[in-house]
């Protein structure tokens, strides 16, 4: 590969050292405003496909990644073999969390569960129905540069919170269509458990405000309501634990095969989700992935209670904020709560 270059968009200056023209750094001025009003990421984005910033032709192409997504050898092959192709404008593919040094184990395993996601909900509706049925996420995008343009992330303040979930239902809206890229990328879960829950609560609100947005018709975003409320309504399923013991109802083989078959699904994909991010860290002995299952398997009820908290503070709470999760480790102990855009979005062009 020779014809690509990095681009890192940002509001403060980093001073790259720009020696190479393979490097180019866009800085997004304080007074610049869209269309719309879009704030945080989604600003910084559509600022750089603003004309007199954006340098690409329409049919070059773009690979979003966040501050710390690293690359990997399969999916540099994935994405050539997406871009080949040609045939899809959008295109998306896993990413794993336990590369390299783990910070914090238990939000570590409990990310695995958004691997088996990835490899499961993501995979099947972009290879199957080429569609962004229940949304997709910000990083390990793929876009083509002349349909980014057209899509936009000029969509106001209620598409700035989960830009990349309104993104792709506008997309979907606009009869684009998407598909999965092979090879995985890697990232770090959140450090502390602070940052676990403010990511699952922004990601609740982003969700809820692309779900009840009127530019998105009905019959593109039916299935992503019924996964959000499928979420926010996680307090009451949760209570079952402690009720039914208590008030006891008539036994009904077709809701109790129903709720066995959910939560035996949940369960597998902890365990698919461990040996897909952990294969590697075990390849001499089989017994460290065994307790790296277990390990999974004990965070559920952790994750139950964060899931929990994360509804009821994002279903009463300001929807309109945008909490940065802090991951790096120099500065760790100060959490950023300012502009998602202080943190570098890097973009393989």
């Amino acid at each position: 590969m020779e014809n690509f270059m990095f681009e890192v968009v940002t509001d403060t200056a980093i001073n790259l050292p720009l020696k190479s023209k393979m490097i180019r750094e866009v800085v997004v001025p304080r007074t610049y405003e869209t269309k719309t009003g879009a704030l945080f990421k989604a600003r910084a984005l559509q600022y750089c496909l603003e004309d007199d910033v954006n340098i690409l032709r329409d049919d070059d192409w773009i690979v979003h990644l966040d501050e710390e997504t690293l690359l990997s050898v399969n999916s540099v092959c994935g994405i050539l073999n997406f871009c080949e192709d040609g045939k899809h404008d959008f295109g998306q593919g896993v990413i794993t969390y336990a590369n390299g040094e783990i910070v914090n184990w238990v939000t570590t395993l409990s990310d695995s569960f958004r691997v088996a996601d990835d490899m499961g909900k993501l995979r099947f509706q972009f290879s199957i129905f080429h569609k962004p049925l229940f949304g997709w996420k910000g990083s390990y995008v793929v876009t083509r540069a002349g349909a980014e343009k057209a899509v936009t992330f000029d969509h106001g303040p209620a598409g700035s919170i989960a830009e990349d979930c309104f993104f792709s239902m506008i997309a979907y809206r606009d009869n684009y269509t998407f598909e999965f890229i092979e090879g995985e990328m890697h990232e770090k879960s959140p450090f502390n458990f602070w940052d676990f829950l403010q990511q699952r609560k922004r990601w609740l609100q982003g969700i809820y405000l692309t779900a009840h947005a009127s530019q998105i018709p009905l019959k593109n975003k039916i299935f992503l309501i019924l996964s959000l409320y499928a979420w926010a309504t996680m307090p009451f399923t949760s209570l079952q634990i402690f009720l039914c013991p208590l008030f006891p109802l008539p036994r009904c083989f077709i809701i109790d095969f129903l709720v066995a078959y959910v939560g035996a699904v949940n369960l597998y994909m902890y365990i698919f989700g461990v040996v897909k991010s952990f294969s590697h860290k075990c390849r001499n002995n089989s017994w460290h992935l065994l307790l790296y299952i277990a390990g999974a398997l004990f965070t559920i009820p952790f994750n139950i209670c964060i899931e929990n908290v994360a509804v009821l503070l994002g279903m009463f709470g300001n929807k309109y904020k945008f909490y940065v999760v802090n991951k790096d480790k120099r500065t760790v102990q100060h959490p950023i709560t300012s502009s998602p855009s202080d943190t570098p979005i890097v973009e393989l062009v």
